[in-house]
This record gives structure tokens, C-alpha cells and sequence, in this order.
């Protein structure tokens, strides 16, 4: 049991990262990494959001959606809009500088692809509570590990010496490529 938790979470973490292998949730990967300090903030976030997405998920499979597995996908719809709205007024309320800071990739963990994508991935691989939650916290690990290596060699290139005409969307392309290609070598890891 406890192995197939520890594979859960790091095969989500490294190996399977939604946003590095699987390209889900870069809207935030490209749009919020400027700093590191405000990826880890997203990346909490959005971990948030994952664990009561899973949850959600979970109860809905399990004791509304059993007759009705149609109306999943709008279900986990409702509930993730309903949670990033929650967390939202949190945010505001709490930390207004980070709520300016995020703007309106904070809204946008609503239509995240990487939180739906959570919920229908664990539905098809029918996850317990138990590794849904696993899997939930290693999928917002990754966002927040690929969302920080991504802010720090950005703030890295702020003080390099590096041309103007690089320093746009062109040079951040090639560094989520590396990333990417660095994380898909994870794959291999595990094979016999």
C-alpha cells in the first residue's frame, strides 16, 4: 500500500508532471513566472485546489454520479469554480498583495486544465480517497516545482547578459523545452 502511495506521488511529481510532461496548466507556467516567491504562492494555490478538486472527485464518483457518470465532467466543473472562488476570497481577504501579484491567474486556476484534467484522470484510473489525495499533492508539487524552476531561471535571465530581442516569449519557449526534455527523462526511471 504505502509503495503504491510513494509511486503515485512521485510518478505525478516527476515523472508524469502535468505541466512539464503532460503541457497541462501553462497558462500560469508562462503568464506567472517572473518570480519565484509568487510561484510558490501559485503553486500552493493551485496544490489547494487540486487536494479539494480530489476530494470532490471522489465523492462524486463515488456516492452522486453512480447512476449518472454523464454529468461528471460539469460536476467537476461546479466544483472547481466553486473552490478557486473560495480560495480567491482567501486571498483577497488575507493576503491582498499577493492577490494584486497573481492578477488574473488567479481566476484562471478555474479553467486550469491541470485541475480537470486532476479529477478525470483519477476518475479513469478509479483512485481511492486515500491516493487521490496522493496524487492530488503530487501533481500541485509539480505545478510548484515547475512554476519555481521556471521563475528562478527567469529572475536568473533578468540580471544576465543576455540581448534584448531574447529576453522575450522566444528565449522562455526554449527554457520550457529543456525543462520539458529534462522531466520526460524521468520516463525511463522504473522501466525493467
Amino acid at each position: 500500500m504505502i509503495s503504491n502511495l510513494a509511486w503515485i506521488f512521485f510518478s505525478t511529481l516527476l515523472i508524469n508532471n502535468f505541466t512539464l510532461a503532460m503541457f497541462l496548466g501553462l497558462c500560469p507556467f508562462f503568464g506567472v513566472t517572473r518570480s519565484v516567491d509568487t510561484g510558490w504562492r501559485l503553486g500552493a494555490a493551485n496544490t489547494f485546489v487540486l487536494v479539494i478538486t480530489s476530494i470532490s472527485a471522489w465523492a462524486l464518483n463515488t456516492y452522486v454520479l453512480v447512476s449518472a457518470p454523464y454529468l461528471r465532467t460539469i460536476a467537476f466543473i461546479v466544483v472547481i469554480a466553486s473552490m478557486v472562488q473560495i480560495v480567491e476570497m482567501v486571498i483577497k481577504k488575507t493576503l491582498p498583495t499577493l492577490f494584486r501579484e497573481l492578477g488574473i491567474y488567479l481566476p484562471l486556476i478555474t479553467t486550469n486544465c491541470a485541475i480537470l484534467g486532476l479529477a478525470l484522470f483519477q476518475t479513469t484510473r478509479k483512485y481511492t480517497l486515500l491516493e487521490g489525495i496522493v496524487f492530488a499533492i503530487g501533481a500541485g508539487l509539480g505545478l510548484t516545482l515547475a512554476l519555481s524552476l521556471m521563475a528562478s531561471i527567469r529572475e536568473r535571465m533578468d540580471v544576465a547578459d543576455v540581448p534584448a530581442l531574447a529576453r522575450r516569449m522566444g528565449l522562455v519557449m526554449i527554457i520550457a523545452s529543456c525543462l520539458s526534455m529534462a522531466f520526460m527523462g524521468f520516463a525511463g526511471m522504473g522501466s525493467g
